[in-house]
């Protein structure tokens, strides 16, 4: 054998033990991330691709109904990091789920509401007995429902509740099954154009019950990619900070709303409207001990447990834990700080 002929065995056999090692590196550095049609400044970087570009990862993500589908894929292992509400992830994590929360993408605000339809004869609170109304399963908006319903001396016998998808609760509201529903965007949307808002999502919230979104990550993921979810995290907070400074970006005709259409849909203005009734907290502040960083007596620990001791007297679940605290980190957070 030649030196040359030597040379390239010695390098090829290099090769050939390095692959195994290389491909178990690059498939180590997948991940299944869910999203919803919620319009957020961040699902910008879903779309260009940013999200990917900055963390190294091969990010699948799928897009998904509601919180409620996202977490029976967490729970079956199929995805590792999701957008969900506080209603579903406080009933998934009361049944054992071990996730996460590392960011708020908002608080509650106006972006989710109560929208009654024209021609139903409902004018205020104070006309919802004996009316038929909807909310996705399981949602922070079926839970917001319920809870208006109990601060109104209601009951389910008074009010009929139907949990049911978002895209069927916009093709019954318009067929007129249904007098109206707590829904988020694009079906709010849909909803007002033959209807107005009753009560938002952050008036319910003052009458006693807050409710939050956020992103989630899997136990297991979040304490072996804990570089990751800094790197997720700071790419969100480069796009809420673009939206708090800079207005002209995001409006009716910018770049951003037109991206944001063409992945959730809707039109560039409805998106640039939706942006603006979000309700969004610092990255600073998500951090504090008043909502990701204050273990037990958090802001996101308190809603949990909240949430779930009304959704078990619902029976809509069998436990409430002891604590919440787990289930929520500041970590990510203050590694992009």
């Amino acid at each position: 054998m030649t030196p040359r002929t030597l040379f390239s065995a010695v390098i090829a056999a290099t090769i050939g033990m390095a692959a195994p090692a290389f491909m178990a590196e690059a498939a180590d550095k997948k991940v299944v991330v869910a999203y919803q049609t919620d319009a957020l400044p961040s699902s910008v970087a879903i779309a260009n691709g940013e999200f990917a570009k900055e963390t190294g990862y091969d990010i699948d993500f799928r897009k998904f109904n509601s919180g409620a589908e996202i977490f029976a894929a967490i729970a079956s292992g199929d995805v590792q990091i999701g957008y969900v509400g506080s209603s579903p992830f406080a009933a998934s994590t009361s049944r054992g789920l071990d996730v996460r929360a590392f960011y708020l993408s908002s608080i509650s605000g106006i972006d989710e509401a109560l929208v009654v339809r024209n021609g139903s004869s409902i004018e205020s609170l104070d006309n919802l007995k004996g009316k038929k109304l909807a909310a996705a399963p399981v949602s922070t908006d079926h839970y917001q429902l319920l809870q208006l319903i109990k601060s109104l001396g209601l009951s389910e016998k008074d009010v009929q509740v139907l949990a049911i998808p978002q895209p069927e609760i916009v093709a019954a509201y318009n067929r007129g099954d249904i007098d109206g529903g707590f829904v988020w965007d694009p079906a709010l949307t849909e909803l007002k154009k033959n209807g107005k808002v009753l009560i938002t999502s952050k008036e319910v919230a003052e009458k006693g019950a807050p409710t939050f979104s956020a992103w989630v990550a899997t136990g297991k993921f979040a304490d072996d990619n804990n570089q990751f979810l800094a790197k997720f995290a700071s790419v969100i907070n480069k796009y809420y900070a673009s939206f708090a400074t800079d207005k002209a970006a995001w409006g009716p005709q910018s770049e951003n709303a037109r991206i944001l259409a063409k992945l959730l849909g809707g039109t560039p203005e409805q998106q640039a409207a939706a942006l603006n009734n979000l309700n969004l907290l610092t990255p600073e502040v998500q951090a504090s001990d008043a909502w990701l960083g204050g273990g037990e007596n958090s802001g996101v620990a308190k809603i949990l447990k909240a949430t779930s001791q009304f959704l078990k007297d619902q029976g809509k679940i069998s436990e409430v834990l002891p604590s919440y605290a787990a289930f929520t980190t500041a970590d990510a957070l203050k590694l992009t700080q």
